[in-house]
């Protein structure tokens, strides 16, 4: 199916597969959707996410030591489209992991499993001819990451080859919750749209990288398509319970559409 934002702004919800365990992924997964969320990210566990901040990295190692594999993360996907098929569903991956399982074999299970789109973290896309022919292969929707430090020409073909919506970074570094919204997340919206030019369709844009409460969400939907949220939810996930997480996500999913205030009571 194709991704779509039935509301403004969208929710992204990224959660790293098998932290704290791969039945417990499941049921925080399917508890976003039904508090909200537009699309699932599943983050594929990988020892060195170098493009991660301090919260996704452990949720990696402690998903790491329990061998929660690329196989693991495929079979999670193909559950959740079962149970909730009208929801997006990303793969969300470093390149080691495809690679080390196959390319074209990635591809074609990725797409069993009912996914709509992959994100190759540190994929860029001068350097992605092949993953993009086996993307198109299977009508996978490869989405790409766009930072504020991209050159227009970056983004040009960015524009050029990207489905199911484009992930702009609100900030220079890695992943992590922030105060306050930056400037540069409005600029390179601006200049992802410019990108696609004149007769081209355009791609919604969700911002990521430190979106962490509503205040950030509400000044979001002033200039993107979709919030991003991924720290904020695996550092909620580690303070909780298996049992308890899946409710405690969905609370702060519903949260992420109300005012500040509502977050308290």
């Amino acid at each position: 199916m194709a991704i779509r934002f039935d509301h403004k702004p969208g929710l992204v919800a990224y959660v790293t597969a098998g932290d704290p365990t791969l039945e417990a992924t499941r049921a925080i997964a399917i508890a976003a959707i039904d508090a909200g969320a537009d699309v699932i990210e599943l983050g594929v566990p990988f020892s060195d996410p170098l493009g991660d901040g301090p919260v996704i990295q452990r949720a990696m190692e402690r998903a790491v030591a329990r061998k929660t594999s690329l196989s693991d993360v495929l079979a999670i996907a193909r559950d959740i489209r079962a149970a909730r098929p009208e929801a997006g569903l990303i793969i969300f991956t470093y390149l080691n992991p495809i690679l080390r399982y196959g390319l074209s074999r990635f591809a074609d299970d990725a797409a069993a499993a009912g996914a709509d789109g992959v994100l190759v973290i540190d994929m860029i896309v001068e350097e992605a001819a092949e993953y993009l022919a086996e993307m198109n292969r299977v009508n996978l929707a490869p989405v790409f990451l766009a930072a504020p430090t991209s050159p227009d020409e970056r983004l040009q073909a960015i524009a050029a080859h990207s489905k199911g919506f484009i992930y702009a970074i609100s900030r220079v570094g890695i992943t992590g919750q922030q105060q306050s919204m930056t400037s540069d997340a409005a600029a390179l919206v601006a200049r992802i749209r410019a990108s696609f030019g004149s007769g081209r369709p355009k791609l919604p844009v969700a911002v990521g990288f430190g979106i962490s409460n509503a205040q950030h969400v509400a000044q979001l939907a002033e200039f993107a398509d979709a919030a991003a949220i991924g720290s904020a939810i695996v550092e909620l996930i580690e303070r909780s319970t298996p049992e308890s997480a899946p409710g405690e996500v969905a609370r702060f999913i519903k949260g992420l559409r109300q005012p500040e205030s509502a977050l308290a009571r």
